[in-house]
């Protein structure tokens, strides 16, 4: 059972109203909100890849402005974390090299979850018409479902305890909540993308 006597506790150290805090939440729940909004609209109407000349142009510059997104969520993430005190009792190098070793992890799954997948795989070049041939069941997709959105959360938790930090903490977990509310709106989509190629194939 969740000890909410130590929740509570642990997030007194948190100004939810620091205008850092207030940014950094903000930033989180922005990036899936725009490559959802924007990859649906491409997938409606096809403007990007008419503006850019090709979908494989305009997939990669979504994916670019997806990457410039997420190095500024880091930055708020991280200026949001040194503007909030310290965990004391976590301020130690324990908690530092689980932080790390968290961080490690995350880092595997993103990398291995980009390189089994690719560029356009991973920045939503489905919703582009760059349909893949196959289901991957690689690693790190034999493991689990979604590992670059879970590794990337893991990154950020171990980030968090590496700085002792609660206020880090409660930023992990709107990014893991802004994660799972994305795949439950990209799931079903995406599927129905591949759903379409497969009737068509048979149809043909």
């Amino acid at each position: 059972q969740v000890d909410v006597a130590a929740m509570v506790q642990l997030f007194g150290y948190v100004d939810v109203t620091d205008t850092g805090f207030i940014v950094a939440v903000l930033s989180i729940a922005f990036n899936p909100f725009f490559w959802n909004v924007v990859a649906r609209w491409e997938h409606k109407t096809r403007a990007l890849s008419k503006v850019f000349g090709s979908p494989h142009a305009a997939c990669y510059c979504l994916g670019a402005a997806i990457l410039v997104l997420n190095c500024v969520r880091s930055h708020c993430f991280t200026e949001a974390m040194k503007s909030q005190p310290k965990l004391e009792g976590w301020d130690c190098l324990w908690t530092y090299y689980s932080g790390l070793a968290i961080s490690a992890v995350g880092t595997l799954f993103v990398v291995s979850s980009f390189l089994a997948l690719g560029f356009t795989g991973t920045f939503l070049g489905d919703y582009f018409g760059i349909l893949m041939e196959e289901k991957v069941t690689s690693f790190p997709f034999s493991i689990l479902d979604n590992p670059m959105y879970w590794g990337s959360t893991a990154i950020y938790l171990g980030w968090s305890l590496m700085h002792a930090s609660p206020a880090g903490l409660l930023l992990t977990a709107v990014v893991a909540i802004s994660y799972t509310i994305a795949v439950l709106y990209e799931g079903p989509f995406t599927e129905e993308i591949y759903r379409r190629k497969q009737k068509g194939v048979k149809s043909k």
